[in-house]
């Protein structure tokens, strides 16, 4: 995956459960979940937006690229 979630990392630092932030930022704790697996196709920026300010935190501290192109051809 050329984009990957490090949002673990960032909840473990602020002392947040995922259950505390979602009751925050008003997702369920499966879709965080997905975000949190890396195996979301997508998310909103108005979710991300949320998730920011409520950990106080950049995008670029939870969503890293690493350079690549993914191609989704390449996937199968």
């Amino acid at each position: 995956m050329a984009i990957t979630v490090h949002l673990d990392e960032i909840l473990r630092e602020r002392g947040i459960t995922g259950k505390e932030l979602c009751a925050k930022i008003g997702i369920t704790e499966a879709n965080l979940s997905i975000l949190r697996s890396g195996k979301a196709s997508g998310v909103r920026f108005h979710t991300i937006n949320k998730i920011c300010y409520y950990l106080g935190c950049d995008v670029g501290d939870i969503l890293h690229f690493d350079g690549r192109l993914e191609d989704k051809d390449e996937e199968l």
